[in-house]
């Protein structure tokens, strides 16, 4: 009986992982750029001395699911979605480089470019920051160009270039705070093939009703677990009292 209740805790306790990573992707369905998380876990037999008849189950970091969310125009100037693969690149909070979908950019009063999320947007040679202006536009090729105050209608200056980055997604590994870093902790190259829409977002790639149907899966297999356990717990009080009679 030991074997049934030890396969089921750790099933249960990866199911329990599972849903806790299904609610994070619910909660994020309005997040824009967010790349979907998943959960796998798989049988693993238990190390030691004699037969390897002992398994659990495991969770893996799977990590992100890349499929592109919907685009939704929004007219906004400093609204940029990635056209087809790739990736902003922005500055973490420990300082290193990571990378975003999350195109909903905005200017601080200090002039830092900065994603909705506050992180700094990376240029050629670092975060960019630009001056005083009545006009932006950002190109396709990410290229900012603005107008400075006082300027005439037509006077546009290049104030910097978004760096775009297209790693391979196997190459990409999803943080805590939600940004895909380079595994090997290294800086992406810059790629002049990845183009920008701008005035518009890029949504969610959660699937929420595919998510709830993944809620309700994931309980009932949490309440099978659970009930075997139970099961198997009388299971192994009536053997007790069988033994005892005799």
């Amino acid at each position: 009986m030991d074997r049934v209740v030890f396969v089921m805790a750790s099933g249960a306790k990866q199911l329990m992982r599972a849903q806790a990573v299904n609610a994070h992707n619910l909660a994020n369905v309005n997040t824009i750029g967010f790349q979907a998380d998943i959960a796998n876990f798989r049988a693993q037999l238990v190390d030691g001395p004699g037969h390897e008849s002992r398994a659990y189950a495991l969770g893996e970091d799977a990590g992100a699911r890349f499929e592109k969310g919907a685009i939704q125009s929004t007219g906004r100037t400093l609204d940029v979605a990635v056209n087809g693969d790739g990736w902003l690149a922005v500055q973490a909070v420990d300082g290193s480089e990571a990378y975003t979908r999350a195109g909903n950019l905005r200017v601080n009063i200090n002039g830092q470019l900065l994603t909705g999320a506050g992180h700094p947007v990376m240029g050629e040679s670092g975060p960019i920051v630009i001056p005083e202006f009545e006009k932006l536009e950002i190109g396709r090729d990410g290229t900012i160009s603005v107008r400075p105050i006082g300027q005439q209608p037509s006077t546009l200056a290049e104030v910097g270039r978004i760096k775009l980055v297209a790693p391979e997604p196997t190459e990409l590994v999803k943080g805590e705070d939600g940004l895909l870093r380079v595994r090997t902790g290294a800086a992406a190259a810059a790629a002049t093939d990845v183009t920008l829409l701008s005035g518009a977002l890029e949504l969610s790639n959660v699937n929420s009703v595919e998510a709830l149907v993944n809620m309700i899966g994931l309980a009932r297999q949490f309440e099978i677990a659970v009930k075997i356990m139970s099961t198997a717990k009388e299971m192994d009080e009536r053997t007790t009292q069988l033994m005892n009679l005799g």
